[in-house]
Order: C-alpha cells, then structure tokens, then sequence
C-alpha cells in the first residue's frame, strides 16, 4: 500500500488549481466492502484504512478507487501479500496524516495535522486546536450508528474538514 510519485503529482495539481484533496476514510470493514461503501469512496484522491480489515481484497478493491495506505486493527491477523504495521504516518493532500486503529493505544506525534483511527465502530470528527481527529466509524458493522465512511478536505493551505458519510 506504498504511495507513489504520480500521487505526489496529483496532490501539486490539486493545490495549484485551488481544489481540495479528498481522502476517502472507512474502517471496520471486517472482510466485506460493501456497494455502498465503494459508491461512497469514488472520486477521493486516496484512502485510508484504518484497521480491522479482515480480508485482503478489500484493500485490492478499493485500490481500484484510490491509492491506499492502512494499517492492521486488532482483528486482523493474517493478511496475505499484504506488508502493514499498526500505525501509519504519511503526507497526503500537503499535510501530516497519523493513522492507528485505536488512537488510546497510540502517541500522535506532534506534526500529525490529520489523525484517523476506527475501533470503536462510532463515527466522529473533533477538533483539538489545528488537528482534526476523524474516526469514520464502522463500514460493516455498526454499533448503533449505522454503516459509514468519512471524506476528509484539504484544502491550499493546509485547511482540514471532514464528514461523515452514512451508507
């Protein structure tokens, strides 16, 4: 889930021409994509998950969409031809993104201006300060909030908003 330099490109292309950089952020999926959930993603500029994927070709799938980065949840523990680690750290859309499956059991590090984690199959966007915490919820099994993703803004500058998306 390596990002490339044709990405980078896309991302300068974006801030040049003023129009945000979406990322597309689902968690939870546990094995299964659903229609709505790749209908929800199409047209973001990338995508994050954020743990307890459950099955490889979720990822292949949504690789179709965007480039992806992800990380393991706590239920995801054999995930062949797939190289990733509990926490992710990456540029995308010009700023810092920090990426866990459960942001109590990690340490943010400070230029992190994006942090998106999953785990708790509750969706929910909060700000501290300039960062903005984005948790998309559950794609596949909600725990009373319904089936949902989150698509993040970036804007020139370095601005960042998100929604969540129900499915």
């Amino acid at each position: 889930m390596s990002r490339s330099s044709a990405h980078s490109a896309e991302e300068s292309a974006h801030a040049e021409k003023g129009r945000p950089f979406r990322i597309g952020v689902i968690s939870d999926t546990h094995g299964k994509l659903s229609d709505e959930a790749f209908r929800a993603l199409e047209g973001v500029d990338a995508i994050v998950h954020a743990g307890d994927i459950g099955n490889p070709n979720v990822l292949w799938q949504l690789m179709s969409i965007a480039p992806v980065t992800a990380v393991l949840g706590n239920t995801d523990y054999d995930l062949p031809g797939l190289d990733l680690g509990p926490i992710a750290s990456v540029p995308l859309g010009g700023v810092r993104v920090f990426v866990t499956h459960d942001v109590k059991t990690a340490t943010v590090p400070p230029e992190a201006t994006l942090v998106i984690s999953g785990h708790t199959h509750m969706p929910r966007v909060s700000r501290s300060g300039r960062r903005l915490y984005v948790n998309p919820g559950s794609a596949s099994r909600s725990r009373g909030a319904g089936h949902t993703v989150a698509i993040v803004s970036i804007v020139s500058g370095g601005d960042v908003d998100a929604e969540i998306v129900t499915i």
